[in-house]
């Protein structure tokens, strides 16, 4: 499970930058103007850094021409083989930035993975789209061109999402683009992208906190490409739709299907394993291999939620409740001896009951892969408790 976790940080602050085929096959760049600008929002991919898509804006230059005149503006690149990297994509410290690519060499990449590509038009007028096209070259310049990228307020779809009120000002309007009669927060949103990559939604679902439970306001949920092309299509400036519908460009493959969940499965073995193992007399030592199990486990994941809260800058990590079961001191108890821990037992129940109180409240969501966990966690404090309770009994006999 930590492999997967480690491999969710890769999620929280990769953002895929693309290709797929020639200028040729995406038709012909025909424009009344000098300048036609579209957004381009890319499919999902099998990788777990391609799970949301991405989004990019294309300028096509008629006084420039070819391929100098169709360039590509992705908010999505970084420096691989910057000093202290490692150190600081793991703490969220990572700049990003914007650069330029043909536009032949970014479909290039998108065609070569299977992953579709759709296009949308601006519908402004030659000194609106001159404006957006200043900002994109503003943007490039050395000391504009980096941010501090945040997976979910601050990332390649929210950059692009924000240039057209910033450009346009306060005539451009956003229509609501959330599902109506429903109210999804970002855990909700990423559950379902994460649909068929189980122990990375469940890894997911671990470290980030309670911030991302709140309610979605619209522009909150653009920052997913797929809703940032829906908002794009339904805006309007001075009355009037900015963006053609979205057209599709480049197919994509077929998504698979969700496959067995098998994170599931794990919790419910380490559940039936340590109710047998304390329940039998004659598996005691099953008992006591679960009990360390379960214990270490999640004592060094709430160690992994502590790091992630004070010790990155990822704001989804921060106000996590999963340290309520996931307690640290967890790792310390599950090599102690049963004398004296009784009291600890007794509170770290107590926090598990916190828990369900707290996703009863809606404060932070828990998912089924936990249920079978902290189930667990009550049988081994629960049998530390009565365990610890002995003993002391008898040295006071």
């Amino acid at each position: 499970m930590i492999k997967h976790l480690l491999v969710f940080m890769v999620c929280l602050t990769l953002s895929v930058t693309g290709m797929s085929q020639s200028d040729s096959a995406a038709g012909p760049l025909k424009s009344r103007s000098g300048i036609r600008i579209s957004l381009l929002t890319c499919g999902t991919g099998d990788q777990v850094w391609e799970t949301f898509g991405h989004t990019a804006l294309r300028v096509v230059d008629s006084s420039v021409g070819g391929r100098m005149g169709d360039i590509v503006y992705n908010y999505g690149m970084f420096n691989g083989y910057d000093e202290n990297f490692e150190l600081k994509f793991m703490r969220g410290k990572l700049l990003y930035y914007v650069a330029t690519e043909f536009y032949g060499n970014f479909m290039e990449e998108y065609f070569s993975y299977g992953r579709k590509v759709e296009e949308q038009v601006l519908l402004l007028e030659e000194k609106d789209k001159q404006k957006i096209a200043a900002f994109l070259r503003r943007n490039t310049l050395p000391e504009n061109r980096y941010y501090k990228y945040d997976f979910f307020f601050d990332n390649c779809a929210t950059r692009i999402r924000d240039i057209f009120p910033d450009v346009l000002g306060s005539n451009f309007h956003f229509e609501d683009v959330r599902p109506k009669g429903v109210h999804l927060s970002f855990r909700d949103i990423i559950n379902k992208y994460f649909y068929k990559k189980h122990w990375e939604r469940v890894g997911v679902n671990i470290l980030l906190g309670s911030k991302i439970d709140r309610v979605m306001t619209n522009a909150d949920i653009m920052f997913l490409p797929d809703y940032l092309r829906d908002g794009v299509a339904s805006a309007s400036y001075n009355g009037k739709s900015i963006a053609t519908e979205p057209e599709l460009i480049l197919d994509g493959s077929e998504q698979l299907p969700a496959g067995p969940n098998f994170p599931l499965v794990l919790t419910i073995l380490i559940f039936f394993l340590t109710l047998i193992g304390i329940s039998v007399p004659k598996l005691q030592v099953l008992g006591r291999v679960m009990r360390i199990l379960v214990l270490s486990v999640t004592g060094l994941l709430g160690c992994l939620i502590l790091i992630m809260w004070f010790g990155t800058n990822h704001q989804g990590c921060s106000q996590n409740t999963n340290i309520l079961w996931a307690l640290p001191l967890n790792f310390y108890i599950a090599f102690a001896k049963p004398k004296g821990i009784g009291k600890y037992s007794v509170i770290a129940m107590l926090c598990i009951v916190g828990v369900l109180i707290v996703h009863i409240a809606g404060v932070q969501a828990i998912i089924p892969e936990f249920i079978p966990l902290l189930l667990s966690l009550l049988l081994v404090h629960g049998w530390n408790y009565r365990r610890s309770t002995l003993i002391v009994s008898k040295s006071n006999t």
